[in-house]
């Protein structure tokens, strides 16, 4: 049978770069298509971050960490998955991931040790200095180039190719009728569902009408794709909400100012449950209180998001405000200012031990809020789905009885992520690039291994 490529990769964000870089320096001829007029996807979006355990990074900073800590605290979120194995194996891949991306890739990523952010209990967060997904992109890109692997944006997949059971390929569309092109192997990297709101309600019915942030076209594809063909999906149920999009500004306001002490209040200005839930998680008791949200915090958590680029990039944009007194913040918001007085009061006594916090928040950041402050109407944001097709250790997707697809893989958001069974506690900082690139690398190094002998 003749081939046009040894490994296709569909979907152009971290995953499938990562995967196309791989499969390419393990010695296979590789070809990228992409759907939209531009790569990066979710990628792009994010911050950058991937988490590692154990790497060379955290060990030159003094830090001791473990993938088992990794899973500790993973599963510390999630409580329950469908897939234990998946997670394991991405705390043990983690670190030769980001050491990879680093020493082969060069991607200009570092340890981050100003926080640790959700779901872990050490700094292992790696990231551009930035916090923009896009520099990391724009790395894999120049990898890309710089390899000579061919990139066909504007490029769309209509369907697998699939031949008594076999993948071989897909059928493309770049909108001038579709063709064919075959492949030993093919990487789903598509992104996942979040953008359509009729698996969303089927999946994820507790996030149906949250505004979606997320990057255009997750729209299932690969969900779609893989029960014609038999392929078991697992943790479905899962995504990562955003509790805090700046409105109408549409970026991220910083989740640093939660995590350093500040608060989330109402259209009604008071305070409405515990914010230390995490960006994830708490994106549904947002949209559970109204439409819009207020965040407030003081000078002192400023300074600490000050450090990060895009948050500061807010500020320039007039979507963060500051006043010398609560009142004068609440009017700027048209706020019942003498609410917004008793909810920061109330805080206070609980950050200070005075009393016990009414929502049970028990981490108060950098203590009670002090003047001046600042404000930001956010509203919650649905970002990405967690859950697509069942992938074993090496990223081959499986068969409902457990047997791999023969020709298939996949990674990101095509693929079972490691966010827990249901809903968005479980999405620990940096999980869906880390299943991006650890999985699009495992699945373009098995891709490679398994045609005619090509060394992985």
């Amino acid at each position: 049978m003749n081939f046009d490529v040894d490994v296709l990769v569909i979907g152009a964000g971290a995953c499938g770069l990562a995967a196309a870089i791989a499969a390419h320096d393990a010695g296979a001829s590789v070809a990228i298509v992409e759907k939209r007029e531009r790569p990066g996807g979710n990628s792009s979006l994010s911050t950058g971050s991937v988490p590692a355990a154990n790497s060379r990074f955290q060990r030159e900073a003094g830090l001791t960490d473990s993938p088992e800590k990794m899973v500790a605290d993973l599963m510390g979120i999630a409580k329950e998955t469908e897939d234990l194995a998946l997670v394991r194996r991405m705390a043990e891949v983690s670190a030769e991931t980001v050491e990879w991306l680093v020493d082969t890739v060069g991607a200009r990523i570092v340890l981050i040790t100003a926080y640790k952010h959700i779901g872990h209990s050490i700094q292992r967060l790696h990231a551009p200095v930035s916090r923009r997904g896009q520099d990391l992109v724009d790395d894999f890109l120049a990898a890309i180039a710089k390899r000579e692997i061919p990139l066909a944006v504007g490029n769309a997949v209509e369907d697998l190719i699939v031949e008594n059971g076999t993948v071989l390929g897909a059928r493309v569309n770049a909108g001038e009728g579709a063709f064919e092109i075959r492949a030993q192997k093919t990487i789903l990297a598509v992104n996942g569902f979040a953008a359509d709101p009729t698996l969303v309600k089927q999946y994820c019915p507790e996030i149906a009408g949250a505004q979606y942030f997320g990057a255009l076209g997750s729209h299932g594809e690969a969900v779609r794709w893989g029960l014609k063909i038999g392929a078991a999906l697992a943790n479905m149920g899962a995504y990562q909400g955003y509790a805090a999009v700046a409105y109408p500004h549409g970026s991220l306001l910083s989740w640093t100012t939660m995590e350093k002490g500040g608060i989330l209040v109402g259209a009604d200005a008071k305070r409405f449950g515990d914010e230390s839930l995490g960006y994830s998680g708490y994106a549904r008791v947002v949209l559970e209180q109204g439409e819009y949200a207020f965040a407030v915090f003081d000078q002192k958590i400023f300074e600490v998001a000050a450090l990060e680029e895009e948050f500061m990039e807010l500020v320039r944009y007039g979507g963060v405000k500051k006043a010398e007194t609560l009142p004068e913040l609440a009017a700027m918001f048209e706020l019942d200012g003498t609410e917004l007085v008793h909810a920061v009061e109330a805080y206070n006594l609980a950050a200070n031990g005075e009393a016990k916090d009414t929502f049970g928040r028990s981490n108060f950041g950098l203590g009670a809020l002090k003047g001046p402050f600042y404000g930001c109407r956010v509203v919650p944001g649905l970002f990405h789905t967690q859950g697509g097709l069942r992938v074993d250790g090496n990223a081959r997707v499986l068969c409902t009885d457990g047997t791999p697809v023969p020709g298939l893989f996949a990674g990101g958001g095509a693929a079972a992520g490691i966010s827990g069974k249901a809903g968005a506690l479980g999405y620990a900082s940096g999980n869906g690039l880390l299943t991006a690139i650890a999985l699009g690398r495992l699945a373009g190094l098995t891709a490679a291994s398994e045609i005619g002998g090509i060394a992985a």
